[in-house]
């Protein structure tokens, strides 16, 4: 289905989406979990990382798993009701926005990381997975995950165009977004001062 031939479909979806991402789940995974507030913690960022360094895996992965499905359903929902890939790729963007500046934290958020490899995996799957191993071979190697991070979603607009090549302006716009997120942390990489696990 073309994005004009249902537009307030596609807006509702795309509301939806942005809605969705909109809600940090590392937050209140640690408020019921009775753990620090991850935005006191590392570099701040309300994401899976820093749950893991207050509580360690099971939150952490309790985030993750969260964080990845408010980008997934979404983009599943339209692809459900048979929006072409290019306006699945809009939905996605909407829900990684949400994470990054989510209206229901004043526009303060994450990088966007778990919520691209949920709409990743539903749109792109081939692509977002190599992206995943990417991302296991840094962070077993060098134990940064910001490093691990940038690199793979570095990568992503190479093998989204080699595998997925439909799905290339999304991860083209992931890697931009998503780098710029990391700049404090790659600047603190660059002086040797970002954490490892």
């Amino acid at each position: 289905m073309d994005a004009t031939s249902q537009p307030l479909l596609l807006i509702a979806l795309c509301g939806l989406a942005y809605a969705a991402g909109s809600i940090l789940f590392a937050i209140p995974v640690c408020r019921f979990s009775g753990l620090t507030d991850p935005r006191a913690l590392g570099s701040r960022n309300p994401g899976a990382t820093n749950v893991y360094r207050s509580g360690g895996p099971i939150p952490a992965g309790l985030t993750l798993v969260l964080d990845a499905l408010k980008g997934a359903i979404p983009v599943w929902l339209a692809g459900y009701y048979g929006f072409s890939v290019f306006a699945q790729a809009m939905v996605a963007l909407c829900a990684v926005t949400g994470h990054m500046v989510p209206v229901w934290y004043r526009f303060q958020g994450g990088k966007g990381v778990a919520t691209a490899l949920g709409c990743g995996l539903v749109l792109a799957p081939l692509t977002t997975t190599l992206l995943a191993v990417i991302w296991l071979v840094i962070m077993w190697r060098w134990r940064i995950s910001a490093l691990a991070s940038v690199i793979a979603i570095g990568s992503g607009p190479v093998i989204s165009a080699l595998f997925e090549p439909e799905t290339l302006p999304l991860f083209g716009l992931l890697a931009i977004v998503i780098v710029i997120r990391h700049r404090n942390n790659l600047i603190r990489l660059a002086q040797g001062r970002e954490s490892r696990f």
